[in-house]
């Protein structure tokens, strides 16, 4: 899959991030979803999200994806992640739809916090982050969107609302 320029953003980004298709199947990570989790990236591509959550998470899981369907969005939704390793940590999931240009389904960009690794630090990183690439899709808004085809845009638009929607979240509150 080829990397657009908004989706690069995300590449070494300090947040857990993965994109799924609309039946949970991912589709994309970056390198700090794959190494939280302990695989290569390549082990992650094309498996349900339910290979990565401890089996008492399967219905918050469910209820995520239905709250999905039904708003276009998942914000505030806890999750125990499983890794490779057995353990498991307490999550976060934010996520947001994408839409083709016929306002169809294609899939979602998921954000998730790790909950036991929130302390101010990281908080500040998180909203340094946020704010640095929101300016980094201004920049390809106003250089380049108009040239980009029609799966650009709507992978543009969904991260584009996916950091509306991040930079909306209490990063304090997550401690």
């Amino acid at each position: 899959m080829s990397q657009t320029a908004a989706r690069k953003t995300l590449k070494d980004a300090p947040v857990m991030w993965r994109r799924i298709n609309s039946i949970g199947i991912i589709l994309d990570c970056n390198s700090t979803y794959a190494s939280n989790l302990g695989y290569a990236k390549s082990e992650i591509l094309g498996k349900p999200i339910f290979e990565h959550i401890s089996k008492d998470s399967w219905t918050a899981m469910n209820e995520s994806l239905k709250a999905w369907f039904e708003t276009g969005k998942v914000t505030d939704r806890k999750i125990t992640f499983k890794r490779q390793d057995g353990s498991t940590f307490q999550g976060l999931l934010q996520a947001t739809s994408i839409y083709d240009e016929n306002k169809n389904l294609l899939g979602s960009n998921t954000v998730i916090f790790d909950l036991t690794k929130m302390n101010d630090d990281k908080i500040k990183e998180y909203g340094e982050f946020f704010k640095e690439a929101k300016n980094k899709l201004d920049e390809i808004k106003e250089r380049e969107y108009d040239n980009l085809d029609e799966n650009s845009k709507s992978e543009y638009d969904g991260l584009k609302k996916m950091f509306d929607m991040l930079l909306q979240v209490n990063l304090s509150e997550l401690k």
